[in-house]
């Protein structure tokens, strides 16, 4: 496959928008092998007093990867991806993730990112992750932009 061309600095990348529902935090759970009943377990939930179960975090990075993927092909490589949680998200809410192009080189790119919850029946608007920050290698994960 051909690699498709980066975009250049300032570039907005196609928005990424996902409702998690609660079957997504189960597969998400058995998937990860982590069983934090928080996510998952109507019960504990109450007993704990949150209002919903609770989104696991490290969604968020899987979403980043995902959007960076779907929008620079199959041979980029997110070699470093770094954010930080601001707000809870319970299950049936939507996140909307977005990237904006920070430094392209001839064999990486640099990104800024944002995730933010939809206003829902839990609140409003928030954001969910942010500063988040990914570089990523174009061509190949042990290439030139590795070092």
């Amino acid at each position: 496959m051909t690699p498709r061309v980066p975009p250049n600095v300032g570039a907005a990348l196609p928005v990424l928008e996902r409702t998690i529902t609660l079957t997504d935090m189960v597969a998400y759970s058995g998937a990860t092998w982590d069983w934090y009943r928080l996510h998952f377990d109507p019960e504990f939930v109450a007993a704990a007093r949150v209002p919903g179960p609770v989104v696991d975090g490290q969604v968020f990075g899987a979403l980043f990867v995902e959007l960076l993927q779907d929008a620079l092909g199959p041979r980029c490589f997110v070699h470093e991806l770094s954010f930080t949680f601001r707000n809870l998200m319970f299950a049936g809410e939507t996140v909307r993730c977005e990237a904006t192009v920070v430094e392209v080189d001839a064999d990486r790119i640099r990104v800024e990112l944002s995730a933010t919850i939809l206003a829902s029946e839990y609140g409003p608007q928030r954001p969910a992750a942010r500063p988040a920050h990914a570089t990523v290698l174009l061509g190949t994960a042990d290439g030139p932009g590795a070092r």
